[in-house]
This record gives structure tokens, sequence and C-alpha cells, in this order.
């Protein structure tokens, strides 16, 4: 399976958290494969952002709005009246939902659900796709990857909430969208790095941001290892999979991983040691010296469903993803135009997978 500019040119597509990193990379390409996208978000949680850098506000029609609003987002679906519907708003940090869990589960949860109720009172939407996370899983510390079959679990609140959208989701299928001729997946993606991502507390902003200011970068969990990836590739996951849910409907409707191979697969100090080697100079970190919450320290993917199914793998090795960010972030502060370098990046990206 390929994507089919065909098949997007002109559908009408309904994307939650547009304004986001991961969002606004999903809306560039959208725009890029012809379809129609109507996004629907708060503001951008930072400033700089991939929204504002990339302008991405000129080329995308949507509103600021919070998915916990339930009335103001039916009445933005059954406005616009989507075919697909992908949902990737949400509160998206671990240290965060630590800080703030009723704020995490309402946006995470009830978010979801006023979304899946926005979905069951417009006749037009024929597939949704909702983003979850691979911590959505009951991690065990093993050295297994984990299967979509795997039991859902969830140490912290983001997790537990992501593992909650799972079951809510699942629920939903079953009681009422299947019935109704809607196909609904949910995608477990790993750690997505790329250009345009300022989200604090996530490991590659931390480190650019210090080392562009010529400080060390302080690691909370060196030896924590997470399946790293580029943005496009899970992206990549979840277009192939909308048109499959488009085209056979039902048969694709359950949940996906889309994670690296082995080779993507690296503690947080390796990243860090190849990221120095590729910036130079002043690229100095250090361990930090207090306790910090816990975060799991072994966590991967078995992506071989997607595989198989979708024809989808990962492309850029990992030494390819950190260049790529780096050159990004390397353009934007060069003050190069940032939506034509990142739509050249999507070409690039294009062109090595299809």
């Amino acid at each position: 399976m390929a994507l089919s500019a065909a098949f997007w040119s002109g559908r009408k597509v309904f994307l939650t958290g547009h304004t986001g990193f991961k969002g606004g990379w999903l809306a560039l390409w959208l725009r890029e494969l012809g379809a129609e996208v109507y996004g629907y978000a708060l503001p951008p949680a930072t400033t700089p952002s991939l929204w504002q850098s990339a302008n991405l506000e000129a080329s995308i029609a949507g509103r600021f709005a919070d998915i916990r609003d339930a009335a103001q987002l039916r009445q933005a679906v059954s406005d616009f009246r989507p075919e697909l519907v992908f949902h990737l708003a949400a509160q998206p940090l671990v240290r965060e939902s630590y800080r703030t869990p009723a704020d995490t589960y309402a946006t995470n949860v009830m978010g979801t659900l006023n979304l899946l109720e926005a979905v069951r009172q417009c006749d037009a939407v024929r597939a949704v796709v909702v983003v979850t996370t691979d911590k959505c899983y009951e991690n065990r510390e093993w050295v297994w990857p984990y299967r979509e079959h795997d039991a859902l679990g969830g140490h912290d609140p983001y997790s537990s909430s992501k593992a909650c959208v799972e079951l809510l989701c699942a629920s939903y299928r079953e009681s009422f969208l299947r019935k109704a001729g809607v196909a609904l997946a949910t995608t477990r993606a790993g750690n997505v790095l790329g250009g345009g991502d300022w989200s604090p507390e996530r490991l590659l902003p931390d480190i650019l941001r210090a080392w562009q200011q010529q400080e060390t970068v302080t690691l909370r969990h060196p030896h924590a290892t997470r399946p790293w990836q580029h943005v496009l590739d899970p992206l990549k996951g979840y277009l192939l999979l909308a048109q499959a849910l488009i085209e056979s409907g039902d048969a694709y409707a359950s949940a996906w991983n889309f994670g690296p191979d082995a080779d993507g697969t690296a503690t947080v100090a390796e990243i860090v040691g190849q990221l120095a080697e590729q910036w130079g100079a002043n690229a100095n970190w250090a361990l930090c010296p207090s306790a910090q919450p816990h975060e799991a320290s072994l966590l991967a993917l078995d992506s071989s469903k997607a595989r198989q199914q979708l024809g989808w793998r990962p492309s850029w090795p990992l030494s390819t993803v950190l260049t790529q960010t780096l050159a990004w972030h390397q353009a934007w502060q060069a003050a190069d135009d940032m939506q034509n370098f990142s739509r050249a990046q999507i070409a690039a990206y294009e062109g090595e997978t299809l």
C-alpha cells in the first residue's frame, strides 16, 4: 500500500490538535496531498511553535477551541461534515500529568469522548483515527517489544489516560460506530523527533535550547531506553491506515503500533552523544542531581502488524532522524522560509519511502 494523492485530493479531513507539533506536520502533509483540512485545537502551547514558524495559519483552515467544550466541538464537526477524522489533540506530557492530573484526564479522556459523540451525530464521517501512545501499555520493563494485544496500563497519569482512551475507543467501536458504518482505529507510536518541537521537558527541545545558549543540558534519565523515530514515520502510518479504513472499512478498525526498527531504539545518553557529534562545540550534558518522578526505563514496540497489513515501514534511520531534525532547527535559526523547508523535508521523505 502506498500513499495516494488521488485518494486524498479534495477529501474532507477534520484534524484535532493541528496547532501542535505532530498535528502541524500532519496538517501540512495533508495539504500537500490535496486534502481539504479543517483544524480544531487550542492556540499553540509554546512560543515559538511549528504553527507560527511554518506560517501554517495562512494555509490551514480551522478554529482555536477546546476539545473539552462538547457543544462547540459537536458544532464544528457538524458544520464541516468531514469524511475522515484524525484526533491528535491531547495533554501529551508525562511530567505535566503529575502536576495537573485532573486536567490531563479531562482533556485526554473526556475530550476524546466528546469527539466520538460528535462523530456519532455526523452522518458524513466514515473513518476515525485516534492517536494515543506507546505508553498506553502496562510496562513490565521487559526486553520484548509490545504488541497490540498486550495488556494496557500506565504508571503516570498521562500514560493511564491514554490507556483509558484505548478502552473508550474499543467500547464506542463495538457499541455504536461499527453499526453506523464508521471505522475507528487507534494508533500507538514511540518518541517522535523532528523540526518545530519546542515542548517543555522533551529531550530534543531541551537539548537544542540549552546548546543554542551555550549551556549544559541536564538529563533526568540518561539510561532510559526509548523507540525514536522521525515524526513523518508514524504520520505516514496514520495516513495509510486512514486510506485502508475508507477503502476496506471494518477490517482495519483496531489498534496499530507504529514504532522504529531495532536500530531506532536507543538510550537517552546515546541520543545526546550522536547529536553532540553533529552539533560540535559546547555540546555538553550532565545528570540531574535531584530525584525525578517515575518514567518508564525500557519500552519498545512490535510493528509487525502494520508492516504486514499496511505495507508500512519506518524509513529514516536514527542518524538521519537526528540530521534532519538538526537541519530544520538550523534553518529556523537562519530565518529560512520554514513552511517551504518543511514541505521540502516531506518531499524528501516521500522520495525515499514511496
